[in-house]
């Protein structure tokens, strides 16, 4: 079993810079995978990665989304296909498998349904209930200012680092540090990856 996430910007063409938002995804996909065949960006502003563990799934998305909003007027949208993998090409496009289309068949109904993330699996039970959570997360996630997107972004990276070491990291105090994490909803959201691995565990 394998996660694919596949996306594209929002009003990528409104950005001053097509360079920024493009090496801002670049780094983000690089921090992920070490593996540049896991990953690929194509028509412009689209891209597609493949989570060899699915339970990840879920924190690619929300650093993904992080990295992106860091630039002011840019979002993401984030689909998520979670199932087996029937063929290894040299290229994540190359490759295929049920998660390969669950990830791409989803991404074409987000638009229609003005959503910014979905997922889909093989369980329309577990589905049904996260896609719910990621609804009500979204009325965080996109809204994130650059500083809140920031500081998911930096929580992300560094998991083990307490607020007084960010603080320092990005030359805030720790109280904005605090502040910056509570307007992001940071622990409401690393609660909600925490289920998520629970339910996809069940699959």
């Amino acid at each position: 079993m394998t996660g694919i996430i596949t996306g594209d910007i929002i009003k990528s063409r409104e950005a001053t810079s097509q360079a920024l938002w493009l090496n801002t995804l670049k780094s983000a996909l690089n921090s992920l995978t070490h593996n540049t065949s896991n990953y690929e960006i194509y028509r412009g502003d689209s891209f597609q990665i493949e989570c060899s563990n699915p339970l990840h799934s879920f924190k690619y998305a929300v650093y993904i989304k992080a990295c992106i909003k860091t630039i002011k007027g840019l979002d993401v949208r984030l689909a998520i296909g979670i199932g087996g993998k029937s063929y290894q090409g040299n290229t994540v496009s190359e490759s295929n498998g049920e998660a390969f289309i669950y990830s791409g068949e989803t991404l074409e109904t987000l638009k229609k349904e003005k959503v910014n993330l979905k997922l889909k699996t093989r369980s329309s039970t577990i589905d049904t209930e996260l896609n719910l959570y990621f609804k009500l997360a979204l009325i965080a996630m996109d809204n994130w200012t650059v500083n809140s997107a920031e500081i998911m972004k930096l929580s992300i990276e560094h998991p083990n680092m307490i607020q007084s070491d960010l603080a320092k990291l990005i030359g805030i105090s720790q109280d904005a540090v605090s502040k910056r994490q509570k307007r992001a909803y940071l622990d409401e959201i690393l609660e909600l990856e925490h289920l998520f691995r629970q339910k996809i565990n069940q699959l």
